[in-house]
């Protein structure tokens, strides 16, 4: 396999990981579908992150791919809900963040050997 489409992959995981944040974020403006215009976002933004995630399990594995999406969008809605929708904060649900990035990284270090 070639760098390009390697590279190509992982932004592929990028761009489906920011959509697929910013599908959630539309999805809690949406107040329960309730908002027809942050509902329509919702479902086009993870339309593109499913286009995503679907060019990146081409060169990466599924396993790899789904956990690091899965695990890094938790990371960031816990941020943003913390700092932008002023969600609670304690250091037990710190302490259980910091443990899915140990598994993200995990699955990433693991897919080499």
């Amino acid at each position: 396999m070639t760098f390009s489409l390697m590279a190509d992959s992982w932004i592929s995981l990028a761009v489906a990981i920011i959509f697929g944040v910013i599908g959630t974020i539309s999805m809690k403006l949406s107040h329960g579908l309730t908002y027809l215009k942050y509902s329509l976002l919702s479902g086009f933004f993870y339309i593109i992150s499913f286009i995503g995630l679907t060019f990146a399990i081409k060169y990466i594995e599924l396993s790899v791919v789904y956990a690091i999406w899965s695990g890094v969008g938790t990371l960031m809605m816990a941020a943003i809900g913390i700092f932008y929708f002023n969600e609670s904060v304690s250091m037990r649900k710190l302490f259980f963040l910091c443990l899915i990035i140990a598994g993200v990284v995990g699955m990433h270090l693991s897919d080499g050997l």
